[in-house]
């Protein structure tokens, strides 16, 4: 797993409210949804097993469960990569809190142990192909001995399951961090920077965890070039974003327009300098807005130089492609 994604997810998840925003809007079970969150209490997730090797989890919450503060435990793990051996590793985990818990004393009033749900929260590129549950990693035996077969389950979050439309619709943190790291141009991370501004008005705390984490994972992208200082506030990272775009926006276009100046020379006619233009247009909206829409395209090659001009001045600042089309 990545170093640089657990640090910066712990970060973000040592705040009870991502915990919350993680099960209301992920975990789609009506009892889960019902528990009063209010009630999260972060615990010690370091603790020493029986052979005295230190292990330390991801996060580990609890919260109340009915009128006599009975506690379900939240172990949540981050994954980057696809681990096979996942299943075992929460297994293994599972085994090793409720053997602190028992240390501590913090089991039910008649000694049963208090119920754990494990979770996953994975945000790699790749596929999640790894066994959900430990009994599919061992084989099936004839007999008795099939029946003492261990099986046990942790939660998948995959972050790579859920479109953009479908985060934007949840109002909720923790979509807005999956929206921030699958975002794939400045200009969409801006757009979602607008949005936490508005939403955290009154929240300057989350504001500023959101600008601690969004800063280190920024200049962890080799693509955006960006470096940026010590920043406090969201606002100052729009800034900082806008300033990089306008920037890159330029060397586009004049990569763009030399390119069209260069065909033009080789072929000796306006069409020359006129698709080298079209050819810029695309490269930028691509890299601002995704895939672009065929009927666009279309529209860019048929129009006249003045016209893609028009468009290269309205793509620097616009929100949206269909801003620059209208």
């Amino acid at each position: 797993m990545s170093q640089d994604h657990d640090s910066s997810y712990k970060f973000l998840f040592a705040n009870p409210e991502f915990v919350r925003d993680l099960v209301m809007g992920f975990i789609p079970d009506d009892w889960l949804q019902s528990l009063d969150y209010s009630t999260l209490e972060k615990i010690p997730s370091s603790y020493v097993s029986e052979d005295f090797k230190q292990r330390e989890d991801d996060v580990v919450w609890r919260v109340k469960v009915g009128e006599d503060w009975v506690y379900l435990y939240l172990l949540i793990e981050f994954q980057s990569s696809v681990d096979k051996y996942m299943a075992l590793r929460m297994m293994v985990y599972i085994g090793l809190l409720y053997q602190d818990l028992v240390k501590r004393g913090e089991v039910l009033a008649n000694g049963q142990l208090p119920p754990i749900l494990p979770i996953v929260l994975y945000n790699g590129s790749q596929k999640w192909t790894a066994a959900i549950n430990i009994a599919d990693l061992i084989p099936d035996v004839p007999g008795m001995v099939n029946h003492y077969k261990p099986s046990l389950q942790y939660c998948l979050i995959d972050e790579n399951n859920y479109t953009d439309t479908e985060l934007a619709s949840l109002n909720n943190l923790v979509a807005a961090v999956f929206r921030l790291e699958h975002a794939n141009s400045p200009s969409a991370v801006s757009d979602i920077v607008k949005l936490l501004i508005d939403w955290l008005d009154d929240r300057p705390d989350l504001r500023k965890m959101f600008a601690h984490w969004l800063r280190a994972t920024l200049m962890r992208r080799p693509e955006y070039g960006i470096v940026m200082p010590q920043v406090d506030e969201l606002q100052e990272i729009r800034v900082m974003l806008a300033d990089k775009l306008e920037v890159w926006a330029k060397a586009y276009i004049a990569e763009g327009k030399q390119e069209g100046r260069q065909e033009g020379k080789q072929e000796g006619r306006q069409e020359g300098r006129q698709e080298g233009e079209a050819l810029a247009l695309q490269k930028l909206l691509a890299k601002r807005f995704g895939v672009i829409p065929v009927e666009i395209t279309a529209q860019i090659a048929n129009a006249s130089l003045e016209q893609i001009e028009q468009w290269f001045d309205t793509a620097i600042d616009a929100s949206f492609l269909t801003d620059i089309f209208k």
